[in-house]
């Protein structure tokens, strides 16, 4: 019996949890926000690290891509399962460019970029998880969206079975030419929104995700969405604090 309370309490708990938030967010309760307030917008993107290598990607207006748009949509599904064969590094360049792209930096300053963000505020960082790219050394990167570049954030040789450790244990994770991880910066999109800010965090995830299941297809390779992982393990495996920088969604891609 008490058992079954216990677990019929969580339950409530958890519901309200999400209702509350759905509520709180709403506009009759937010505050002033840090920009109304006359704060310093934060930067459009994490530092480099001067201690790590950078490599450099193909240039985005040299990669040809040609696919019909209305096959590539009825094309779309998950992908677990790939083939052994390598992403090449021009295929890289265009998933990374379809994802976060920035197609121009304008005197806000903001940058546009190829997927919507709310008051292109972009809060995102992608950590690219590399498992087969040809002329990639295997490891974690992250994506330097203004240059268009990588840099390395950790060699390690495990660190493929500590992603996917997080990763609910999802062997895909691993088995998938590359893992892309999106990385919400809380303060860039908090800045302007506040609380409310969490809502557009989820939002603009969808649609990174979604353009890279479209840019996949395009080349011949499939995703699947992670939604599902163990916030605190895959937080610390790639060094973040969990509050103010934290995993949002993840997604695997390999050659079909």
């Amino acid at each position: 019996m008490y058992r079954e309370y216990t677990v019929s309490v969580e339950t409530d708990l958890t519901r309200g949890i999400g209702k509350e938030f759905m509520e709180k967010t709403q506009y009759k309760y937010l505050e002033p926000s840090d920009q109304n307030k006359g704060m310093p917008q934060p930067p459009l993107e994490l530092p480099q690290d001067p201690e790590k290598a950078i490599i450099d990607l193909p240039k985005p207006s040299g990669i040809r891509v040609e696919y019909d748009l209305r096959k590539a949509v009825e094309g779309r599904r998950s992908v677990r399962s790939y083939s052994n064969k390598p992403l090449t590094m021009e295929e890289l360049s265009w998933l990374l460019w379809c994802t976060q792209g920035v197609k121009e930096e304008i005197g806000r300053p903001a940058t546009l970029r190829t997927v919507p963000s709310a008051g292109a505020r972009h809060a995102f960082e992608t950590f690219l998880l590399a498992n087969r790219v040809e002329g990639l050394r295997p490891g974690l990167y992250r994506f330097l969206a203004v240059e268009h570049k990588l840099q390395e954030v950790d060699m390690d040789r495990d660190i493929a079975d500590r992603v996917t450790e997080g990763a609910y244990r999802q062997a895909m994770v691993k088995r998938a030419a590359a893992t892309f991880i999106w990385i919400a910066v809380k303060y860039r999109m908090y800045w302007r929104y506040g609380e409310r800010g969490y809502r557009y965090l989820h939002l603009d995830a969808g649609h990174v995700c979604q353009n890279l299941y479209l840019a996949a297809e395009a080349i011949g390779c499939g995703a699947c969405a992670i939604g599902a992982f163990y916030d605190e393990e895959i937080n610390g495996a790639l060094h973040l604090d969990g509050e103010e920088q934290f995993v949002i969604y993840m997604a695997p891609v390999g050659k079909k």
